[in-house]
Parts: structure tokens; C-alpha cells; sequence
């Protein structure tokens, strides 16, 4: 089926004013050329229209596995690539400066479907789902967030009662991406003692549903949509042994959190580019606009914030891979590189004038798309906290 529609040509070039790609092995150049390749002729010319029209394209999930975006950092004996941490961000850097949604995709089905089950999962269950899981050949979703419970996942109320083979689980989980064609949903819930524990609860199992949440301004090109659990059987064989209380979600959010501090410095360098690109073309008062001073300093002022995000997720992925980063470390730089393309996409929208509203360009559906990434996965205050809180000793949630 043919979805490409004429187009401006994709002319992406990354920037890299500090040489970073001299720290890069030749493989994670490799890994990058063939994502960016990808995401130049399947997803740039189809995702301004996927985007329009508010649904996800869910013929490019066997390419997004082609290219090793679903767990990439999973061994290699479960079907993933067995890469480190600083290939996956660059993947997910490569995908997102595509479309957050896509990239969020593949964050759901290798931080917090996979990642999980590979960590807490039993060897049957490692067996079972994660080599269809890297395969695209199935899809997950990952179910915390509950309608009254956001940043405070403890206070969740979705439970499960013993029942003999198998647990009886009720409740329901809100903006869960995937949820809408998900063939499984890692589910986190508490016992009757209330203790958390994750569940795989799978599609087709009678009393769970997943309806679709429409009429979002924002990763319009992803499908989001509720968990809904009425009296379900789930086998006691699909819950997680390997861990309980909140560190199991949280651990996976950790994973997840990671990724975008290296995607969204994609979306801004996409705005940046694009930015550039304008402002040399664009001519006012009888010649380029990037001859103007504050267009300058606009264009200064963003690769500058773009340069620090680079450096700042390179070293993150050096302590990843070697186990050494903490989840405060990882929480300041999602907070970072999500602020950091949010102003990069606003000061780009204004140097495009009226054009940078229109789907001709990416930036407008990049800014709101980066409305959505800077609440996810913690939202923006509650990193600031995470920090704060890491500095100085003191708890201020409570």
C-alpha cells in the first residue's frame, strides 16, 4: 500500500558542533545511518499525514523491528540486539527527531514491555513473549497510570483477588500508548495485602477492553487509550516473580526516561535543522533572514542548548551501560532535553513566520508532540523535585 504523497524532500543533517561523533563507535554510526535512512523514506513522507489525521501507521511496525527499535539492549538469545545504552539512545534520538509518537512506540515496547519481562520475568515467560516482542510480531503497553493517580502511582486502586490457578484482577489504567492495538499489557496492580506486583494480561482474555482516547492536540501520530480490567482471569503463571512494590515499574520508567532524554534532543535538532535550513533560503528586506541579529542569536542560542543536551546524554549512556547511572541522573536529563526542545521548537516555529504552523514543516507537530513528552514519565516539576530532593537531602513531596 502506498502512503507517500509528494513532498519536500527530507534533508535532515545532524548537528554536531563539539565533534561528538569522534566519542561514537563505528557501529553506533552504523546503527544511526540505517535508523536515519529508515525514518528519511518511511516515516518523514507519511507522518505529517498520519498526524493530520490523527492515527498511527501501524504498517511501519515490521520496519521498526527491521531496524532493532523494539529492545535493542535485550540479549540477543531473547531476539534482541544485545547493544548498549548508547546505541538504544541513539535509535530513539533517530526515531524521535521522525515523531515522538513513533519513538514512543518503540520506548513502550523496549523500556516497559520487554525491559520487564526480561528483568522479572520467569524463563517461560522470557521465552514466550520477547522474541515475538522484538520481532513486532506483538505488540505491549505498560499500565500504571491510573485516572486519579499520575505522578503518585502508590496511590493506585487497580487490585487482583487469588482465585486458585489464577487471580481475578479489576480497574483501569489511563494514557496507556499502544493500548488501542496492544496484544499485551504489562499490568501493575496490588494484592489483597497491597503489594504491587505486574501482571501480562493478554487480548482476548473476557473483561478487558481498550478503549481509544481521541481528540489529543498531541502525538496525534500514536495510539493512546484506557486499560480496563471488569473481573478478569489472568493465569497465575502470567504474573511477574521477580519483583514487588513500586521499585518494578518505577525501574521501568527508569529505562524509559533514558531514551527520551536522547530522543527529545532529536525533536529539537530536527527544529534546529529545519531552522537553519529556513532562515538561509528565506529572504526579507533583500536578503536571508539568517543575516539578521536575532535570528542569530536564536540559531546560537539553540545549538548551544543542543550541544550541552549531547554531552550530557553521551556520559549518561557511558554510565548506563556500565549499571552505573543513577535514576537521579537519568531523571535530571529527561527533565533537561525535554525543556531544552520545547524552547528550541517555539524559537524555530517564530523563525518560520506563518510557514512554521504549517504541516509543510515539522515543528508544529514536534511542539506538541513535546507537550505530551514533558508530562510522561514524570512530568517536568516532579524531575525538578527529583533533583532537588537528590541535592539537598530533603523530601518535599510530603
Amino acid at each position: 500500500m502506498n502512503h507517500s504523497r509528494s513532498q519536500k524532500k527530507d534533508l535532515y543533517d545532524s548537528p554536531d558542533y563539539y565533534l561528538l561523533d569522534e566519542l561514537l563507535t563505528e557501529e553506533h554510526k552504523l546503527i544511526r545511518a540505517s535508523v536515519r535512512e529508515w525514518v528519511k523514506k518511511e516515516l518523514s513522507p507519511v507522518i505529517e499525514d498520519f498526524a493530520q489525521r490523527a492515527e498511527f501507521p501501524r504498517y511501519l511496525i515490521p520496519g521498526l523491528a527491521a531496524i532493532g527499535a523494539f529492545g535493542p539492549t535485550i540479549p540477543v538469545e531473547y531476539g534482541g540486539a544485545g547493544l548498549d545504552y548508547t546505541a538504544y539512545g541513539i535509535i530513539m534520538q533517530e526515531l524521535e527527531r521522525g515523531d515522538s509518537g513513533i519513538r514512543s512506540t518503540a520506548s513502550v515496547q523496549g523500556s516497559l514491555v520487554m525491559y520487564p519481562i526480561y528483568a522479572f520475568g520467569s524463563e517461560e515467560q522470557k521465552q514466550k513473549y520477547l522474541p515475538k516482542l522484538a520481532a513486532g510480531e506483538m505488540m505491549g503497553c505498560f499500565g500504571l497510570t491510573e485516572p486519579d493517580f499520575g505522578s503518585n502511582p502508590g496511590g493506585m486502586v487497580t487490585s487482583f483477588k487469588d482465585a486458585g490457578d489464577y487471580v481475578v484482577l479489576n480497574g483501569a489504567k489511563l494514557w496507556i500508548s499502544n493500548a488501542p492495538f496492544a496484544d499485551i499489557a504489562v499490568v501493575w496492580a496490588k494484592n489483597e495485602e497491597g503489594v504491587v506486583h505486574g501482571l501480562i494480561v493478554e487480548r482476548g482474555m473476557e473483561g478487558f477492553s481498550t478503549p481509544e482516547t481521541h481528540q489529543k492536540w498531541s502525538l496525534r501520530a500514536s495510539a493512546t487509550g484506557e486499560l480496563v480490567f471488569d473481573q478478569v482471569k489472568v493465569p497465575k503463571a502470567n504474573i511477574l516473580p521477580g519483583v514487588k512494590g513500586l521499585k518494578g515499574p518505577l525501574s521501568c520508567l527508569n529505562q524509559a526516561r533514558y531514551g527520551i532524554a536522547w530522543g527529545a534532543l532529536g525533536a529539537a535538532m530536527d527544529c534546529y535543522d529545519t531552522a537553519l535550513r529556513y532562515s538561509k533560503e528565506r529572504v526579507q528586506f533583500d536578503r536571508p533572514i539568517g543575516g539578521f541579529q536575532l535570528q542569530q542569536k536564536k540559531l546560537a542560542e539553540m545549538i548551544t542548548e543542543i550541544t550541552k543536551g549531547q554531552l550530557l546524554v553521551w556520559r549518561l549512556g557511558i554510565l548506563k551501560s556500565e549499571n552505573r547511572a543513577t535514576p537521579e541522573q537519568i531523571s535530571m536529563a529527561k527533565r533537561n532535553s525535554v525543556e531544552v526542545a520545547l524552547d528550541i521548537a517555539r524559537q524555530a516555529r517564530q523563525m518560520l513566520g506563518g510557514m512554521g504552523i504549517t504541516g509543510e514543516y515539522p515543528i508544529m507537530r514536534h511542539m506538541m508532540n513535546l507537550e505530551s513528552v514533558v508530562t510522561y514519565e514524570g512530568t517536568h516539576d516532579i524531575h525538578l523535585l527529583i533533583t532537588g530532593m537528590d541535592v539537598t537531602g530533603f523530601n518535599a513531596f510530603k
